[in-house]
């Protein structure tokens, strides 16, 4: 019901800044919770961001609060996180996810929809 892809990904050097966005369709997009998560070479996906469906509720991991910003553009159903200050351990595969959480807003199990991922990848 709900189809995400993700774009912006791409090769940066260590202190650069990257916009990621995802596209997102269906009628429910603007009841949905929208999260960025991440899974980098030989670990598992991790949390990075999440936004409420409002836009007023945004909640971070703290190794990248502070450098990354989440939000989301309900009329054009977009969400984007804007990476400033990339290190080489921000190199992942970024995935958009959506989904109405319920008990823990940080666990990739509460997000029914996922994006296909784009690679990010920091040179140091």
């Amino acid at each position: 019901q709900v189809q995400l892809e993700e774009s912006g990904g791409g090769l940066v050097q260590a202190g650069d800044s990257l916009r990621l966005s995802c596209a997102a369709s269906g009628r429910t997009f603007s009841r949905d919770a929208m999260g960025w998560f991440r899974q980098a070479p030989g670990k598992e996906r991790e949390f990075v961001a999440v936004i409420t469906a409002t836009g007023g509720g945004r909640v971070y991991a703290r190794n990248v609060e502070g450098r990354f910003t989440i939000s989301r553009d309900n009329a054009e159903n977009t969400v984007h996180l804007e990476m400033k200050s990339l290190k080489s351990e921000d190199t992942a595969v970024y995935y958009c996810a959506a989904g109405s959480p319920k008990r823990n807003m940080r666990e990739k199990t509460e997000y029914a929809y996922w994006g296909q991922g784009t690679q990010v990848t920091v040179s140091s």
